[in-house]
């Protein structure tokens, strides 16, 4: 049996299916709302809250492997939890900031994750991506009302990963042989600047999509009340602020692990295009 946690979000909801069409076997999605998950048929739905591993134990019976995204809930109980249920095998979701930007307080606390993880007495399979390209649909309401996107570093080319492509690793890494003890970095094909995003998504609606560079300080004013003063930097730095060429190299990890080509952002956009456009009556 394996659990997917976050199983609605971009990485779990493509997981899913991709399990689904391997034929994976038994597959759970956990959810905090089990009646309105949408998950491929033949997946069962399971309620529980990453918050409160003691909410976990259902989900768990049975499991042998867990996928699980780094810092969306209790991690030290989660995985405690899994340990205690039997879990063999975890595949963590954690950052490619580990080791380019180590020093930076979001990435210590997802090294302390990892280290959680590799002391727990259980198999594991770490992942480290980079950038992800649905980072784009932070533009989606301004794209949506025909208003300009403005970004800071608008020439800083990050190799942008698809979620997908997050996903497609960490099955093989939980349904085939050989990934035990192994840390993967995940990026895309190719480097892409924010305005060439921004024209990848013009370009699948057809239209004009107007871009604007700001200044990092114009960014991190409106930044900071979303995320905090720690984590707005840290997001300004590894997107342009203090990038260094660990963190911009393209590597080719998805295709060597699973034998198919990263996906390019143009790619995801296409996919996500209905995000960007006004609704009908709108």
């Amino acid at each position: 049996m394996i659990l997917v946690t976050g199983a609605t979000g971009n990485i779990g909801s493509a997981l899913l299916k991709e399990l689904h069409a391997r034929g994976a076997g038994p597959v759970r999605g956990l959810t905090r709302d089990a009646a309105r998950a949408a998950f491929p048929e033949g997946t069962e739905a399971v309620e529980g809250d990453l918050a409160e591993p003691a909410s976990l134990k259902p989900a768990l019976t049975g499991v042998r492997s867990l996928f699980l995204v780094s810092r969306l809930g209790a991690d030290a109980g989660i995985l405690e939890a899994a340990r205690k249920a039997g879990v063999e095998h975890v595949v963590l979701v954690s950052s490619i900031t580990v080791q380019t930007h180590p020093h930076l307080g979001p990435a210590g606390e997802n090294l302390a994750v990892e280290e959680l993880l590799k002391e727990s007495g259980m198999a594991w399979t770490i992942l480290r991506p980079t950038q992800f390209a649905s980072n784009a649909l932070m533009w989606a309401a301004s794209i949506r009302g025909r208003e300009t996107v403005r970004a800071p570093y608008a020439e800083t080319a990050l190799p942008t990963i698809h979620p997908a492509d997050v996903a497609s690793v960490a099955r093989v890494a939980l349904t085939e042989p050989g990934h035990h003890g192994r840390t993967y970095a995940l990026t895309g094909p190719e480097p892409v600047t924010a305005r060439q995003q921004v024209e990848a998504i013009a370009a699948v609606l057809g239209r004009e999509v107007p871009f604007a560079e700001i200044s990092r300080r114009q960014a991190r004013a409106q930044m900071v009340a979303v995320f905090g003063p720690e984590a707005a930097d840290a997001v300004l730095d590894v997107t342009g602020g203090d990038v260094n060429p660990e963190l911009l190299r393209v590597r080719d990890t998805v295709s060597r692990v699973t034998g198919a080509p990263a996906r390019p952002f143009r790619r995801w956009a296409a996919e996500n295009a209905d995000a960007f456009r006004r609704t009908a009556g709108a």
